[in-house]
């Protein structure tokens, strides 16, 4: 215990985000059981340590645990809380869930045993909490982290502040939210810059080794979170790389199954899997005509999860249309339902269609809108592009 006090000591004192993470406004402390899910390098174990600093008045009463110790191979989490608990801790923050066998169960004995703990815990985003375990599905909640969104990025790069808004908001105001923003920064001067590297937040560190970072994290995931967690065996993650090159290559498509399957040399429910375990993975998102995401149906459409994705596993797909309607659906639907409607690029919320393009791109009708690439202030339904990264 005294051994992981002074870890955590030593991580809250001597490490600070640059960035704070919207997500730290918006999760119910009330509750006693909290999941943080998010993709490999979004900055998990930071915003966890900000969570300490945020809500541990009195140091002792919280503790971070990395359960990649290998100490966790031979305590249970159960009996390590258990004891902390009795010492009169009262916030245990458990990193990386997924990598301690039997999580589940020493989660709910915790909740359970363990009336005034408060347990936050970070997990895979493709590890299956809610749907594969009964007992945890109404005491647990879960939220996503993304990667930053345009608006954290501009927030690091010129130290200013700006406020987020909903998808109504920035399409009823667009003109004035975009002119008070202009009147700060020059958002386009940093717009390119956040479409190649900017998502992801070790950058901040590592901006020279950005492209192998990611690449290293993307293997992992797929060997990780994609095969391991779905008991994949490791021979068939060749298959999943090449899918994955593949989607890069070609997004946004409509997807062939029968050719895919052909590809990859595995079968068209196989395939149906594998795209289905790598959007969990948040590395594609896949896009539904009827918004509901059938599991069992075909995507209208496919895409990378992120422009940064798609600048480091396909740098040679640079096609401006892609990055810009990359960047649109990964910005917008972190807080909109969005799906595919004929003559449109994307529709949010069920009722508002969108088109996505250059700064001569116009709505097509007099009831939908127009996202325009290269322009700082849109007017009437032409909205900057840009001001999409301003939902979070």
């Amino acid at each position: 215990m005294e051994f992981f006090r002074e870890a955590h000591t030593n991580l809250v004192r001597n490490s600070k985000s640059i960035v704070r993470r919207e997500l730290l406004g918006e999760i119910d402390w009330n509750d006693r059981l909290i999941c943080i899910k998010g993709f490999r390098g979004v900055g998990k174990t930071s915003f966890l340590l900000d969570i300490i600093r945020e809500k541990s008045i009195d140091p002792k009463d919280s503790l971070y645990i990395n359960l990649n110790s290998f100490y966790f191979t031979a305590r249970k989490i159960f009996g390590f809380a258990d004891e902390f608990y009795k010492k009169g801790g009262k916030l245990l923050v458990l990193d990386q869930i997924h990598k301690y066998p039997g999580w589940a169960e020493e989660l709910l004995a915790c909740y359970e045993t363990l009336p005034e703990l408060k347990i936050v815990f970070s997990a895979s985003p493709a590890l299956r909490i809610a749907e594969g375990h009964e007992n945890l599905k109404d005491i647990v909640r879960i939220y996503h982290l993304p990667g930053l969104s345009f608006r954290e990025f501009l927030q690091y790069r010129t130290g200013q502040s700006f406020s987020s808004y909903s998808i109504d908001s920035i399409i009823q105001n667009h003109e004035a939210i975009a002119g008070e923003i202009a009147g700060k920064v020059k958002p386009l001067a940093y717009f390119d810059d956040y479409l190649r590297y900017g998502y992801y937040p070790y950058f901040l560190d590592r901006k020279s080794y950005f492209s192998d970072d990611l690449l290293k994290h993307i293997n992992l995931a797929l060997e990780i979170d994609v095969t391991y967690l779905n008991q994949i065996e490791l021979k068939y993650l060749p298959r999943l790389r090449k899918l994955l090159y593949i989607i890069a290559r070609e997004v946004p498509f409509t997807p062939n199954v029968s050719k895919l399957s052909a590809e990859i040399k595995t079968s068209r429910a196989t395939v149906m899997n594998y795209l289905r375990y790598l959007k969990n993975a948040r590395l594609i998102n896949l896009l539904y005509a009827n918004g509901d995401e059938d599991q069992m149906k075909k995507p209208a459409r496919i895409y990378l999860q992120n422009t940064n994705l798609l600048h480091t596993v396909a740098p040679e797909n640079n096609d401006n249309a892609t990055i810009r309607q990359t960047f649109f659906y990964n910005q917008v639907s972190y807080r909109n339902p969005i799906k595919s409607v004929e003559g449109f690029d994307f529709t949010i919320n069920g009722n508002v269609s969108f088109r996505v393009g250059g700064k001569y791109i116009e709505p097509l009708n007099d009831e939908s809108y127009a996202a325009a690439d290269r322009i700082e202030i849109g007017s009437g339904r032409t909205i900057p592009l840009w001001l999409f990264g301003f939902g979070y």
